[in-house]
């Protein structure tokens, strides 16, 4: 992104001494379970800490925790390998995880009219995002996350698109930190608008779900609606969450084009991407071993308790990479960008009200 100040950490805070990449098994295993568990203690602060603020996501707070922890007390750069195996592949297996949430047949039993106006959202939605992003010259990989947290599932959709496309570690923390920020305020800003459209409960139910960010705020949005308005809200924004798997396939089909003609361009070969990502396939399956009903109700709750202990490990992880400098660094396109994306699903999901509602 054009004029961004470096933030990366330090380089005693992120490079790893010679005599860890070339250690004994025993020490790389040892740095491992290290990072980790550091890690794993970062999450299990913000879960409790969320637990007293429900209306703050425990990813939000995890990433917040961890830039304070890398500003104030830097971790010991030998642990970084168990922090990257946190950001990256428990971040991956919680994405999959979260498949265990979702059921075919819920979604289904919305119609196709509602089904097909959350197809729009998403496509649309990411679209638009994307083309308002490059005329405010941000990078594609920052536009990207933006466009997908905030068309498909906030904070979870940030993280997966962040596993394709390998963003930067600012692009990301930013991107959560909109998602949360706009999400909040569309809690109150729903209902209210529902109301003064005199929208009944189907209604408010598919504008709540078809238009506000993260599942958690969506909930909180239809409480406050009442009635019936909760459960279709709820599975609408579930619909918003299968989609997770056809847009991060597509982009893994981006990502290898742009690797190979990268590659091109300055004679290198570069690894490519898979074609689709392993964590998506991962994610397919758990919707499909939930949608089949072989799963016992508490086997279902356990596994939305990992999913969320993961993904905020995860953030935790990634926080310990951040610098204070990070949101000055940033400037003001980003919520500009997230500010427009906003209103775009919003108007979307009106709109579509209007026609299948």
């Amino acid at each position: 992104m054009s004029g961004d100040v470096d933030v990366t950490p330090a380089p005693q805070a992120v490079a790893l001494p010679e005599k860890t990449s070339g250690g004994s098994p025993r020490s790389r295993a040892v740095a491992l379970a290290a990072g980790i568990g550091v890690c794993a203690v970062g999450a299990a602060l913000a879960i409790g800490i969320g637990r007293l603020l429900p209306a703050v996501n425990p990813m939000l707070i995890a990433i917040v925790l961890g830039t304070l922890v890398a500003n104030l007390i830097p971790a010991p750069a030998w642990i970084r390998p168990g922090v990257d195996f946190s950001t990256k592949r428990l971040l991956r297996l919680g994405i999959a995880v979260l498949g265990l949430q979702l059921m075919f047949h819920d979604i289904l039993a919305l119609g196709w009219e509602v089904i097909a106006l959350v197809v729009v959202i998403v496509a649309a939605g990411i679209t638009g995002t994307m083309y308002l992003g490059r005329i405010l010259g941000l990078s594609w990989t920052q536009r990207v996350l933006i466009a997908c947290g905030f068309s498909i599932c906030g904070a979870a959709a940030v993280a997966a698109a962040d596993g394709v496309v390998d963003a930067k570690d600012r692009e990301v923390v930013t991107s959560i930190a909109l998602v949360v920020v706009f999400g909040t305020l569309m809690i109150p800003g729903v209902p209210l608008l529902a109301g003064a459209l005199g929208m009944d409960d189907r209604q408010s139910g598919i504008l709540a779900g078809g238009a506000i960010h993260e599942v958690a705020q969506v909930v909180a949005a239809g409480g406050m609606i009442g009635g019936g308005a909760l459960a279709i809200a709820t599975v609408v924004k579930l619909a918003r969450v299968l989609m997770l798997a056809p847009v991060m396939a597509y982009l893994g089909v981006v990502q290898r084009r742009r690797t190979r003609d990268a590659g091109a361009s300055d004679g290198t070969t570069g690894r490519q991407p898979p074609l689709v990502p392993i964590f998506v396939i991962g994610f397919l399956a758990s919707v499909a071993v939930r949608s089949s009903g072989l799963l016992p109700d508490v086997v279902i709750d356990q596994a939305a308790l990992v999913q969320s202990a993961l993904l905020t490990t995860a953030m935790f992880g990634l926080g310990l990479g951040v610098r204070v400098g990070l949101l000055r660094s940033v400037g003001l396109r980003p919520f500009a960008l997230a500010a427009a994306a906003t209103l775009w699903v919003v108007f979307m999901a009106f709109v579509g009200v209007v026609l299948v509602g």
